[in-house]
C-alpha cells in the first residue's frame, strides 16, 4: 500500500509542476527545463522513500547480489564415508598345549594281517609316544572302544610313568576267535579320570588278525610276538646286560633278525637263522657291555614279518 501512496503524490507534484507552465496573459518567461522537472520529481520520491525507511525499520538481512560476471561454484551435498571395516584382533597368546595327547608309532607285536589259529592267544603291542604336556602313570588305561574284544579286558592300567616326549610299549593279552574270518579291535587311552585321550590321527589304534583253519599249522607264516627279559651282571659302574628274546611264531618256518641299540651302533653279525617246526617259542640272547642306565635294544624281524619288535629296556638299578 505504501507504494501506491508515493506513486499518488509523485504522479500530483508531477501535475502541479506541469500547470507552472500554462500560457498566462503575462509577459512570457524562459520555458522550463523537462529534465530538471522530472529529477526534482525523483529526488522527491528518493527523499520520502528515505523517510519512510528511518520511521520503520525491519529486521530482514539486506541481500547482496554477488558481482557481475563472477560464476559461483556449485554447491555438491558430499556423500557420506563408507563404513570401515570391523577388525577382528590377533590372539595376543598361543593355544594351550593338550595335557593327555599321544602319538602311534608302531606295531610291535601282530602286524595287521596277522594269521592266527582259532582260539589261539597271542599278546598285542603297540608302541606310543607321550606327546601331551602330562606324565602318564598307572591312573591311565588302556581301553577297549569297539569291534572285536577278542577276549581283552575292558580297560588294562599302564605300568610305570611315562614322561612328556617319552615312548612306551603296551600290551595286552587276546584270544582268536573261534570262527574263521578278519576280525579287527579298536583300542584307545583314557587318563585318571576316565577322559579319553587324543591320538594323532584319531582316538584309536586297532589289531587286526586273520582266522582260519589250520592257518598256525599249515597257513601263512609269521611271527607273533616278541617278548624280553633282561638280566644285569656287575655292578652299575660296570658289568654287562644280558637280554633274553622269547620269539613265538604262527607255525611252521624260518626266521632271521638282527638287533638296534639305541647309541646307533649297527648290528652286522650274522645270526643263525631259527627254524620252527610249528607254531612254537624260541629264545635267543644277546649280551652288551655298558655302565649306563637308560640303554634299549629292539629286535627286528628281517623274515617273514620285516618288522621291528617290542623292546628292551636297560636299566641300573
Amino acid at each position: 500500500m505504501k507504494i501506491y501512496r508515493i506513486l499518488a503524490i509523485f504522479l500530483t507534484i508531477v501535475v502541479l509542476l506541469s500547470s507552472c507552465n500554462l500560457p498566462s496573459s503575462a509577459q512570457p518567461t524562459e520555458p522550463a527545463n523537462p529534465n530538471a522537472i522530472f529529477t526534482a520529481a525523483a529526488q522527491t520520491v528518493v527523499a520520502q522513500l528515505t523517510q519512510n525507511a528511518l520511521l520503520n525499520p525491519t529486521n530482514a538481512p539486506a541481500t547482496v547480489a554477488p558481482p557481475e560476471n563472477t560464476s559461483l561454484p556449485a554447491t555438491n551435498t558430499p556423500e557420506p564415508p563408507a563404513p570401515l571395516p570391523t577388525l577382528i584382533p590377533a590372539p595376543t597368546t598361543a593355544p594351550t598345549s593338550v595335557c593327555d595327547s599321544a602319538q602311534f608309532v608302531t606295531d610291535v607285536t601282530i602286524p595287521d594281517g596277522t594269521p592266527i589259529d582259532s582260539k589261539a592267544t597271542f599278546t598285542k603291542t603297540w608302541r606310543l609316544k607321550n606327546i601331551g604336556t602330562c606324565t602318564w602313570n598307572s591312573s591311565y588305561n588302556l581301553v577297549f572302544d569297539s569291534g572285536t574284544s577278542m577276549s581283552g579286558p575292558a580297560s588294562q592300567p599302564l605300568t610305570g610313568t611315562i614322561a612328556p616326549g617319552a615312548s612306551v610299549d603296551i600290551s595286552v593279552n587276546l584270544q582268536a576267535p573261534a570262527t574263521d574270518g578278519t576280525y579287527r579291535g579298536l583300542w584307545g587311552l583314557a587318563n585318571g579320570s576316565g577322559t579319553r585321550m587324543l591320538i594323532s590321527g584319531g582316538k584309536t589304534f586297532y589289531v587286526e588278525i586273520k582266522v582260519g583253519s589250520g592257518v598256525g599249522s599249515g597257513g601263512i607264516f609269521a611271527v607273533q610276538s616278541v617278548d624280553f627279559s633282561v638280566s644285569r651282571s656287575g655292578s652299575c659302574a660296570s658289568g654287562k646286560y644280558v637280554i633274553t628274546a622269547n620269539i613265538t611264531t604262527s607255525g611252521a618256518g624260518d626266521v632271521t633278525y638282527y638287533w638296534i641299540r639305541s647309541d646307533g651302533a649297527t648290528d652286522t653279525n650274522t645270526y643263525p637263522k631259527l627254524t620252527f617246526t610249528k607254531a612254537s617259542t624260541k629264545s635267543i640272547t644277546t649280551e652288551w657291555n655298558a655302565n649306563a642306565s637308560g640303554l634299549w635294544l629292539d629286535l627286528y624281524i628281517d623274515k617273514p614279518n620285516h618288522q621291528e619288535f617290542k623292546r628292551a629296556n636297560l636299566n641300573c638299578p
